[in-house]
C-alpha cells in the first residue's frame, strides 16, 4: 500500500517559499516595471525542477557570469542570482511562484486580466499542465469576461502558438453571433491576425455587406492620413488604404452581396480592389457570370433571405430558445439550420401550407406591400395531414397545440414578439387552406393577403406586442403581400 502525503508536502514547500528567517534563498526575481515592481525570493533547485524555462536558464548561466535575455537577465552577486522579468506583473508572478512551490493556485478572486496574464506567464515558463488548465478555466468560468474583452484576449492569444484552444473558442463565439462584436466601439482595434482569421472562416454568421462595411471602417482606422470624409481623399489616400486591406479583400464573398449594395457601398472603393478581382466581380453583377478565380463558398450557417438579415435571424433564434431579443449567443447555445422550402417570387402563390406539410418546425416570413413592415410566425411542431398527434379539436375545428409558437414583427429595426398563451389554440389548421392561421385569426396568411386581429386572446400582448397595434386601436388590419418565405428549422446540436 502506497502512503501519500501530498497536502503536507505542499504545505511544507509553501512555508519554505515564505520563510525568510532561514535565508537559503539563492534567487531574487524582480518583476514588473516603473512603480509596479516587486522582488521575490526563491530557490534555484525548486525553479529548476518545476520549470523547463528556468532549468535552461540556469544551465546557460553556469557558463557565463551574466545571462541576458530579451526581456530580462541574470546578475550574480555573492552567490545570489538576481533575475529581471519586467514583462510580468507582480500579482501574476506571485501566482506562478506559488504554483511551482505548492502545485496549487486559486483563480476565483482574480480579475479576468490577471488570469489571462497568468496564462501567458505559464506559457513563457513552459508550465504545460498549468497552461492547459488555465485555458480550460478561462473558457468555462470566465466566458462572460471573454465576450466583453474579445479584442484584448485575441490580441494576446494570437501571439501564442500553443493557445489554439482559447483562440478557437474566441473565434467560434464571435462567429456564432458576430454583430455585437463587429458593431462595438472597441472591435475596430482588433489586431490584423485575428481579423484575417475571422474573415476567412466559413462559419462567420454575418451578412457579407456588413463584413465589407466593417472591413472598410477597420482599414480607415488603421491607415494614417485618412480623414473621415471620403470625398476629401486623393489617389494616394486610396493607394494607402489598398495596401492596408490588400490581404483581406479576397476574403469577402462578393457574390453574396446585392447589386444595390455593390453600387452604393463597394463601387465607391473600386480602386482598392485588385484589377483581376474587380473585372470578375463586375461581370457577375452586370452579366450574371460567376467569378472563376475569386469566389469563396457561401458562409455555412448564413441564411439566404430576401426579407430579413442575419441579425434578425439571430433574434429569432433567441426567441426560439425563449431568450431576450438581444441575448449574446455563444457557441454553447443551440445551433439551428434554416432551410428555404418556399419563396413566393420563386414558387408561385397559394401553396404555403402544402410546402409546410411534413417539414417539422417552420418559420414563416411575410413582407408587406408598400411598407417596410415584416411579419412572421414560428410553428415548432409543423403540419402533418396524416396524423392527429399534437392536435386539439373544438367545435369541429382543428388546432395545433403547442406552448412554443410565437408571432412577430420587424419594422425599422424595431422587433416585437407575441407568444402563445392559450396553447390549445396556438395554430388553427384546416386542410382546405392555402395559407396558415396562428391563434384562430390572430395572424392569417391566405390568398396573398395578410390579416391581423386581436381576436381570441390566444397570444400575449396583442395591443402592444406587435408593431401594427401601436399605431391605433384597430381591431383588424389587412395587408397586401409582396413576398413570403418559409424555412424549415432543424436544431443541429
Amino acid at each position: 500500500m502506497a502512503l501519500k502525503f501530498h497536502s503536507v508536502l505542499s504545505k511544507d514547500f509553501s512555508l519554505t517559499l515564505n520563510n525568510y528567517s532561514i535565508d537559503d534563498h539563492n534567487v531574487i526575481i524582480q518583476v514588473g516595471k516603473n512603480q509596479n515592481k516587486k522582488e521575490f525570493r526563491a530557490h534555484s533547485y525548486i525553479l529548476r525542477s518545476r520549470s523547463p524555462y528556468f532549468k535552461n536558464a540556469f544551465l546557460r548561466n553556469e557558463f557565463q557570469t551574466t545571462f541576458i535575455a530579451s526581456e530580462g537577465g541574470w546578475i550574480i552577486n555573492n552567490n545570489v542570482m538576481k533575475f529581471k522579468k519586467p514583462n510580468i506583473n507582480p500579482p501574476v508572478f506571485e501566482m506562478v511562484l506559488k504554483y511551482m512551490y505548492t502545485g496549487e493556485v486559486d483563480l476565483t478572486n482574480q480579475s479576468g486580466l490577471n488570469v489571462l496574464e497568468f496564462l501567458v506567464a505559464s506559457d513563457e515558463f513552459l508550465l504545460e499542465e498549468l497552461f492547459e488548465r488555465v485555458q480550460d478555466y478561462l473558457i468555462k468560468e470566465r466566458e462572460k469576461w471573454i465576450q466583453e474583452s474579445f479584442v484584448l484576449v485575441l490580441r494576446i492569444v494570437s501571439k501564442l502558438d500553443s493557445c489554439k484552444k482559447l483562440q478557437d473558442h474566441c473565434l467560434e463565439s464571435i462567429c456564432a453571433n458576430p454583430l455585437p462584436s463587429f458593431t462595438s466601439n472597441t472591435f475596430i482595434s482588433l489586431d490584423e491576425v485575428s481579423l484575417y482569421n475571422l474573415l476567412k472562416r466559413n462559419d462567420l454568421l454575418i451578412d457579407e455587406i456588413d463584413a465589407w462595411d466593417f472591413l472598410i471602417k477597420w482599414g480607415i482606422n488603421r491607415t494614417s492620413g485618412l480623414g473621415s470624409v471620403r470625398t476629401n481623399w486623393n489617389y494616394e489616400n486610396y493607394k494607402e488604404l489598398k495596401k492596408t486591406l490588400n490581404r483581406f479583400i479576397p476574403l469577402i464573398r462578393f457574390v453574396e452581396i446585392s447589386s444595390k449594395d455593390y453600387f452604393d457601398k463597394i463601387r465607391p472603393y473600386k480602386v482598392i480592389i485588385p484589377d483581376h478581382m474587380c473585372e470578375e466581380i463586375e461581370k457577375f453583377y452586370f452579366k450574371g457570370i460567376l467569378p472563376k478565380n475569386t469566389t469563396l463558398p457561401p458562409r455555412t450557417g448564413t441564411i439566404k433571405s430576401n426579407i430579413i438579415k442575419q441579425r434578425q435571424f439571430i433574434i429569432i433564434k433567441n426567441w426560439i430558445d425563449k431568450k431576450d431579443s438581444y441575448y449574446n449567443r455563444s457557441k454553447k447555445d443551440n445551433f439551428y439550420n434554416f432551410k428555404l422550402i418556399y419563396r413566393k417570387s420563386r414558387d408561385g402563390n397559394n401553396i404555403v401550407r402544402n410546402k409546410c406539410i411534413g417539414q417539422g418546425a417552420v418559420l414563416i416570413l411575410i413582407k408587406t406591400k408598400f411598407s417596410e413592415k415584416i411579419f412572421g410566425g414560428y410553428n415548432p411542431i409543423g403540419w402533418n395531414d396524416n396524423s392527429n398527434n399534437g392536435y386539439f379539436f373544438r367545435n369541429y375545428k382543428k388546432y395545433l397545440s403547442t406552448t412554443d409558437s410565437f408571432i412577430f414583427s420587424f419594422t425599422n429595426n424595431n422587433d416585437k414578439i407575441s407568444r402563445v398563451i392559450n396553447s390549445e389554440y396556438a395554430i388553427y389548421d384546416y386542410s382546405g387552406m392555402n395559407g396558415v392561421n396562428f391563434g384562430g385569426g390572430v395572424l392569417v396568411l391566405e390568398n396573398d393577403c395578410l390579416t391581423l386581429s386581436r381576436s381570441g386572446g390566444n397570444y400575449e400582448n396583442l395591443r402592444s406586442g406587435l408593431e401594427f397595434f401601436l399605431l391605433d386601436d384597430s381591431y383588424r388590419k389587412e395587408y397586401g403581400v409582396q413576398e413570403i418565405e418559409v424555412f424549415s428549422v432543424k436544431k443541429t446540436n
